[in-house]
């Protein structure tokens, strides 16, 4: 059985054909866009005529193309985007007018379920506690759990679109930028103490894209590496030095700064994780049209 889930997240939409394969969930399409909702939202508070109507015709195309790769079901989540602007609600709206599909409003500890679900799908072993940090473009999740399910939760309202947009103004990022982006951080994380895990994950494509600029395991060193690298270059060398998108290298120093104070916290190594939340709302569907076969 195939079903495809459809992300409209802060950065990006982004379309996911999958299957499930000896318990793990095996991808057989996957496609995303740079939108850039949390820019509108970051501005002005709202979502713009013009990426509303955008935001619907790139569902309705990847929903046909979830069609013709044999999706017996396609489920459309709006993250962030939904709770933080101030007409969150239209954007389902739209989207359903547009395509005739239901849309998913997900809560930020929906969220985290499901980021949380996908990462320990991908473990070949379930460790005794887990913590899944997932930095997005408009906000973060934090889980920790252990091999019954999510214990503990937190959403915080920094996410790497946003904090770029309101803190990251030359390119590189002057010493005061970087100064002011992690007071924010800082202060978005006060108070915050996390139950410490046997094993830390980080999850999303801030944690994806840092791969290829120091590894899959994100430490203390790996982590001031990186805010070290990015710091000091343009956003175009970024691009150029470890292929990236241009999107994606002038937010990238932001999701360091944020993964950074997570790690803090959590008092372990995060490694990259390949799945997430689109992998946790596959198995959520799966086993719905499975009961309902």
């Amino acid at each position: 059985m195939r079903v495809a889930v459809i992300d409209v997240g802060s950065n990006t939409v982004r379309l996911l054909v999958a299957t499930r394969k000896d318990g793990a969930v095996r991808p057989l399409r996957e496609e995303r866009t740079a939108l850039g909702l949390a820019r509108d939202i970051e501005r002005t508070g709202r979502i713009s005529r013009e990426k509303l109507a955008r935001a619907a015709q790139l569902v309705r195309r990847y929903a046909r193309d979830a069609s013709e790769a044999g999706a017996v079901r396609v489920d459309v989540l709006v993250t962030a985007p939904r709770r933080q602007s101030a007409n969150g609600d239209e954007l389902g709206e739209v989207i359903s007018s547009v395509t005739g599909l239901p849309v998913r409003a997900l809560s930020a500890e929906e969220e985290g379920r499901l980021a949380f679900a996908g990462v320990a799908a991908t473990l070949p072993a379930a460790p005794s506690s887990l913590a899944v940090c997932d930095v997005g473009g408009g906000s973060t999740q934090l889980v920790f759990g252990t091999a019954g399910g999510p214990v503990w939760f937190r959403t915080l309202d920094v996410g790497s679109l946003r904090l770029a947009q309101r803190f990251l103004v030359h390119d590189p990022p002057g010493d005061d930028d970087l100064e002011r982006l992690r007071a924010c951080v800082e202060d978005s994380f006060a108070g915050l103490a996390p139950p410490l895990p046997r094993c830390a994950v980080a999850t999303g494509g801030t944690a994806r894209a840092l791969r290829r600029v120091v590894g899959r395991t994100l430490g203390r060193k790996q982590l001031a590496k990186a805010e070290a690298e990015l710091r000091s270059s343009p956003a175009a060398q970024i691009v150029e030095q470890y292929r990236l998108p241009l999107w994606r290298a002038q937010t990238l120093l932001a999701g360091v700064v944020v993964l950074a104070a997570a790690q803090r916290r959590l008092n372990a190594p995060l490694v990259v994780a390949r799945a997430g939340l689109r992998e946790g709302a596959v198995l959520e569907s799966l086993a719905a049209s499975m009961q309902a076969a």
